[in-house]
């Protein structure tokens, strides 16, 4: 038998929660030292419990917990913090963060560095900054945190340094290469562009425009196709 594992006041972030059974909640959460986290909130949605406002994506949380395999039981839930609730647009591009982490991070594998991105993140779109540079960033960093780390920094042939001024072709499974007419796959994307995302310093539509294009083709690879139901909400 598996040992009883208990968790108290856990930072954490609800991702994505569904009625179960009458009264209770399935709960899928990303917490900062156990990772994505699945949990049964039980009688979360009856008209009394403390918990029915809380369990909210976006609002940080300390949670509780104990587990003794997958599927965890939520013992207890208290604010934890202050991150404005996304509104509007921000509200659509706060879902695709979540729909991302769904993806990507598999279950019980800590990230607390990407927890850390992922907060200042929301933080970030909700004072109604630009969305773009915040998610281009977090894009590339939860590539690298799932295993798929980019090169942006050296042609993945040569070794040699990506070139300012230079055109590249972009494969997923590979990385750069130079840009030549003939080439039937991959993004075509600037040397200025690549380094930019290396230096997670996005200033200027060109390298927005071209990053957004090298990140959505890289995230749909891996997702094998599978589109995200927030993108259909935001066209940018």
């Amino acid at each position: 038998m598996s040992t009883l594992e208990r968790v108290d006041l856990e930072p954490a972030f609800v991702l994505h929660a569904r009625s179960w059974r009458e009264t209770s909640l399935l709960v899928e959460t990303f917490s900062r030292g156990h990772g994505r986290f699945g949990m049964v909130a039980r009688g979360a949605r009856r008209p009394k419990s403390r918990m029915r406002g809380l369990l909210q994506p976006f609002v940080p949380l300390l949670l509780s917990w104990r587990s003794r395999g997958e599927l965890a039981t939520l013992t207890g839930a208290e604010t934890g913090g202050i991150v404005l609730p996304p509104a509007g647009s921000a509200l659509v591009i706060g879902f695709y963060l979540n729909e991302l982490v769904l993806r990507f991070l598999h279950r019980h594998d800590p990230e607390p560095t990407l927890f850390d991105h992922y907060r200042a993140a929301l933080d970030e779109i909700s004072q109604g900054n630009d969305p773009e540079p915040v998610l281009r960033v977090f894009e590339k960093r939860l590539l690298q945190a799932a295993g798929y780390a980019l090169e942006l920094e050296r042609e993945v042939r040569s070794g040699l340094a990506i070139e300012p001024d230079a055109s590249y072709r972009y494969t997923t499974h590979a990385g750069p290469e130079p840009w030549s007419d003939g080439a039937d796959s991959g993004v075509r994307v600037s040397g200025t562009t690549l380094l930019a995302l290396a230096r997670e310093d996005l200033a200027g539509r060109r390298a927005l425009r071209e990053a957004r294009r090298l990140l959505r083709s890289i995230i749909d690879e891996h997702c094998g196709g599978r589109g995200f139901a927030s993108r259909s909400l935001w066209r940018r």
